[in-house]
């Protein structure tokens, strides 16, 4: 007579070693385990499911991971510019420094999500130089702020190099 046990035959001359009964007891507490984890798991799986519908329907980017993916959703036209969003200064020096996040803490996304606000409100890139001289405390003032929709020039879906600044916004220093 053939027992079989866990994917193994074992004829019945054959002793049972401890690793063959511990293999078969703890075969039946995964089971239980495996069930009951299997629903659990379905559960939170519809749970996400469930929030990632919603953040994306009626979501907006500040509610990431679970937001709507909207960042990189656009394509443009393989013959259309692309837009790159900037801010760039010019010191009491007369100098040009485009500012970013290395010099004013200021990241490109958080320029394109405020495009509109510095727009209606061109004083708030104040606010910007006000962060460029925390960061630089001995560069000299900014004397002017721009915000500057630059427009990459695109050819079959190729850059050609070319480009142009509109710009969109300026503060001037007060004198």
């Amino acid at each position: 007579m053939t027992v079989r046990l866990n994917n193994r035959t074992r004829l019945d001359s054959e002793q049972p070693t401890d690793e063959s009964a511990t293999t078969t007891a703890s075969a039946k507490s995964e089971w239980r385990w495996g069930r009951a984890s299997r629903v659990i798991r379905v559960a939170v799986t519809l749970v996400v499911a469930a929030t990632l519908l919603a953040g994306t329907m009626w979501g907006s980017d500040d509610d990431f991971p679970l937001g709507p993916f909207r960042m990189f959703a656009g394509v443009n036209a393989p013959n259309e510019p692309a837009p790159d969003p900037r801010v760039e200064a010019v010191d009491a020096t007369g100098v040009t420094v485009v500012l970013n996040e290395h010099n004013a803490g200021l990241r490109r996304a958080e320029v394109e999500d405020n495009e509109n606000t510095y727009v209606a409100h061109p004083e708030r890139l104040s606010l910007i130089a006000d962060a460029y001289h925390a960061r630089n405390p001995k560069a000299p003032l900014l004397d002017r702020v721009t915000l500057i929709q630059r427009w990459h020039e695109i050819r079959h879906s190729a850059a050609t190099g070319h480009w142009r600044d509109e710009p969109l916004a300026v503060w001037v220093r007060p004198s």
